[in-house]
C-alpha cells in the first residue's frame, strides 16, 4: 500500500490534491547485477538499418520483409554463425496485418533461414523490438532455446496508423478503455499540462536531440551500427531508381531553437507539441542476437552486453507518455541499482513533453540520456525502435571502454512503459 501511494503521488503534479490511480506491473529478469555467469542472457551482436523518412524517403518503396531480411541476415553473416543455430526468431511489429506474421516468415526465406527455425511476432506497440528481445530471452531462461534472434521491423511507409480495427462500442461507457483510443498527440498535451512541461523545454530538449544526432553522424558514429541497404526508389515521375540507404534521414543539422519556436501546434490549437518537438514516422529495420552465455561461448560468439533486468508498466492511457518513470525504477530495483549507476540511458522520444517529465521526474542527468540523439531526430519506425535502441546503447557503452550499465526505455500507447538494464562487460 506504500509503494501504490508513492506511485500515485509521482502521477499528480506539484501541489495537487487529485486523487492518484493505481499502477500494475509485470516483470521478468536475471536478478540483481553480478559477475557473469553461464546462464547469463548475453547480447551476442546487434545491428540496424538506417532510418528512412516515412513517405518520402529511399525506403517509401521498400517493403518490411526486405528490411528484416537485411539485419536478419547481416548479424548472423558478422559473427559467423548458420542459421539453424537458432531456436526461435522473434520480430516486433505494429501495422503490418496480423503483426507482420506472414511477413517475417517470408523474411527469414529471403535470408536463407531453414525451414526448420521457427518465427512468430510480437506487437506491444512502441516497445515491440524491445519485447521481442524480453521474449526470447525469457524462453533462453525457461531453457526452451539457446540462442534466438529478436527484431523490429517497420515500414510506416506502407502501412499508417490510424485504423484501430473491430473494437466494441462499449468502450464508450467506460473511461479507460475510451482513454485508449485518444490520439497520441493528445496524450503529450495532456502530459505537457498535467505536469507543468512548457514548449520552452520541450523546443530545448528537440534541438538537442537533432544537436546531438547530427554530431554522432558527422563523427560516424553510426557507421558499426547500420547495415547499408540497397533497393529501390520511384520518384514522382514513376521512374525506379537503384540506391544504397547508409545513413539516418531524419537529422536536421540545421536546427535552431528559433525555427522551432515558430512551428505550429500540431495537435491543438492552443497546444504546445509540434511537429518538431515529437517524433518522426520513419522506416527501417533492426535485429539482436541473444543466447544463453554458456552456449555462446561454446560456439566462440562475442559478448557484447548482459540483460540484467526487464520491466513493463501500466500508467494511465491519456497520459500514456509517462511510462518511462514508472518502468526504469521497476527494472533498476530488479538489477539492483539505481539511477546514478547507469551510464547511459537511451529513452525513446516519442514526444519531448514525456521524455522532459520522465527524465526530470527521475532525475536523471541529461547529459547521460540518448547521447546520439533519440526519435526527435532519428525517427521511430514503431515496431523496429526498441530493438534500435539496444543496438545503439551497446555500441555507445562499448566505445567507452570500460564496464558500464545502460537502460533502454520507452512509453507505449495505451498507457504502458518498458525498461531493460544492460550491462557491457569491458573489453
Amino acid at each position: 500500500m506504500h509503494r501504490l501511494k508513492i506511485l500515485s503521488g509521482h502521477l499528480s503534479p506539484s501541489g495537487s490534491s487529485g486523487r492518484g490511480r493505481d499502477l500494475r506491473r509485470t516483470e521478468c529478469g536475471s536478478g540483481p547485477a553480478a559477475g557473469g555467469g553461464p546462464e547469463d542472457v548475453v547480447v551476442v551482436h546487434g545491428l540496424r538499418t538506417a532510418i528512412g523518412k516515412a513517405k518520402r524517403g529511399a525506403f517509401k518503396d521498400t517493403s518490411p520483409d526486405e528490411l528484416l531480411s537485411a539485419v536478419m541476415t547481416a548479424v548472423l553473416t558478422d559473427v559467423g554463425l548458420s542459421p539453424d543455430k537458432l531456436g526461435d526468431t522473434c520480430v516486433g511489429n505494429v501495422l503490418q496485418p496480423g503483426a507482420g506474421a506472414l511477413m517475417a516468415r517470408v523474411a527469414h526465406f529471403l535470408s536463407g533461414f531453414p525451414e526448420s527455425v521457427p518465427v512468430y511476432t510480437v506487437n506491444r506497440q512502441c516497445s515491440s523490438g524491445l519485447q521481442a528481445l524480453f521474449n526470447i530471452a525469457g524462453a533462453i531462461r525457461s531453457r526452451s532455446i539457446d540462442l534466438g534472434l529478436a527484431c523490429g521491423v517497420e515500414s510506416m511507409s506502407l502501412r499508417s496508423v490510424g485504423n484501430p480495427g473491430d473494437l466494441s462500442p462499449r468502450l464508450l461507457d467506460n473511461d479507460k478503455a475510451r482513454d485508449c483510443i485518444i490520439p497520441m498527440g493528445i496524450t503529450s498535451e495532456n502530459v505537457a499540462e498535467r505536469f507543468g512541461v512548457s514548449r520552452e523545454k520541450q523546443d530545448a530538449f528537440a534541438l538537442s536531440s537533432q544537436q546531438k544526432a547530427a554530431r554522432a553522424q558527422s563523427s560516424g558514429l553510426f557507421q558499426q551500427e547500420i547495415v547499408p541497404v540497397t533497393t529501390k526508389v520511384v520518384d514522382e515521375e514513376g521512374k525506379e531508381h537503384q540506391v544504397t540507404v547508409s545513413k539516418d534521414e531524419g537529422i536536421r543539422p540545421g536546427t535552431t531553437l528559433a525555427g522551432l519556436g515558430k512551428l505550429r501546434p500540431a495537435f491543438k490549437p492552443d497546444g504546445s507539441t509540434t511537429a518538431g518537438n515529437s517524433s518522426q514516422v520513419s522506416d527501417g529495420a533492426a535485429a539482436v542476437l541473444i543466447g544463453r552465455r554458456s552456449a555462446a561461448e561454446a560456439l566462440g560468439l562475442p559478448v557484447l552486453g548482459v540483460l540484467r533486468a526487464s520491466a513493463v508498466v501500466g500508467v494511465p492511457p491519456d497520459v500514456m507518455g509517462i511510462g518511462p518513470a514508472f518502468a526504469i525504477p521497476a527494472a533498476l530495483e530488479q538489477a539492483g541499482l539505481t539511477v546514478a549507476d547507469i551510464d547511459v540511458f537511451e529513452i525513446n522520444e516519442a514526444f519531448a513533453s514525456q521524455a522532459v517529465y520522465c527524465v526530470e521526474k527521475l532525475g536523471i542527468p541529461p547529459e547521460k540520456v540518448n547521447p546520439n540523439g533519440g526519435a526527435i531526430a532519428l525517427g521511430h519506425p514503431l515496431g523496429c525502435t526498441g530493438a534500435r535502441q539496444v543496438v545503439t546503447l551497446l555500441n555507445e557503452l562499448r566505445r567507452r571502454g570500460r564496464r558500464a550499465y545502460g537502460v533502454v526505455s520507452m512509453c507505449i500507447g495505451t498507457g504502458m512503459g518498458a525498461a531493460a538494464v544492460f550491462e557491457y562487460p569491458g573489453p
